[in-house]
């Protein structure tokens, strides 16, 4: 078992850099999963209940920074919340294998997509 210190260290990290908006939710899902043996349902659970306590602090220190594009919060708010849904009834509904297979996926996309993508 990880010593519990070491995993509140783990959830510190990600949390910084969720801050930053690196993606620290995934790579706490990566540590949940694969280190910690937890279900890939109960990470994702467990990742939605660590966002409530990371996003706010982000929020404010993006909105301080005038970071925010009012047109994307609009479209990422109309589009969210129906895909939101719709997600979780998949999640529920759908065999592990495929999600953790599906996260995987999705995960060297976004990967692959910051190494090749001049910006």
């Amino acid at each position: 078992m990880i010593p519990f210190l070491f995993a509140v260290l783990i959830g510190l990290l990600t949390g910084i850099l969720s801050g930053f908006g690196i993606g620290g939710g995934s790579l706490l899902i990566l540590w949940l999963t694969c280190v910690m043996d937890i279900s890939q349902r109960q990470a994702a659970g467990m990742n939605l209940m660590y966002f409530l306590a990371c996003a706010p602090p982000a929020l404010f220190s993006h909105w301080k920074n005038k970071l925010i594009d009012n047109s994307a919060v609009k479209f990422c708010i109309i589009s969210g919340i129906p895909l939101s849904i719709l997600g979780c009834y998949l999640a529920a509904h759908l065999d592990l294998s495929l999600i953790r297979r599906g996260f995987g996926i999705l995960l060297l996309w976004i990967g692959l997509r910051e190494l090749f993508t001049k910006k």
